[in-house]
C-alpha cells in the first residue's frame, strides 16, 4: 500500500468534492470505538483503501516503537 497514492502531506488541499479529512481524524475516530464499517457510512466519499492508506501512514511515521500491554 502506497498511502502516498491517497495522503498529501500538505495541510491546505483544494478539493472539488468539498471534503477533506486528517489521518488524526481518522485515527480518533477508531480510537473512540468507530468501526471500519461505520467511518465508511458516515463518510461514503471514503473507501476501504482510504482506511489502509491512513493505517499505512501512521505505520511509516510512528518513529519510536511503542508496545502494547497484554
Amino acid at each position: 500500500m502506497n498511502w502516498r497514492d491517497y495522503i498529501t502531506t500538505t495541510k491546505t488541499v483544494p478539493n472539488p468534492k468539498g471534503l477533506t479529512l486528517s489521518t488524526s481524524f481518522i485515527l480518533q475516530l477508531l480510537a473512540a470505538g468507530w468501526t471500519a464499517e461505520q467511518i465508511l457510512q458516515n463518510y461514503p466519499q471514503l473507501r476501504p483503501e482510504h482506511l489502509r492508506a491512513v493505517f499505512a501512514f501512521a505505520a511509516e511515521h510512528l518513529k519510536e516503537d511503542f508496545y502494547l500491554k497484554l
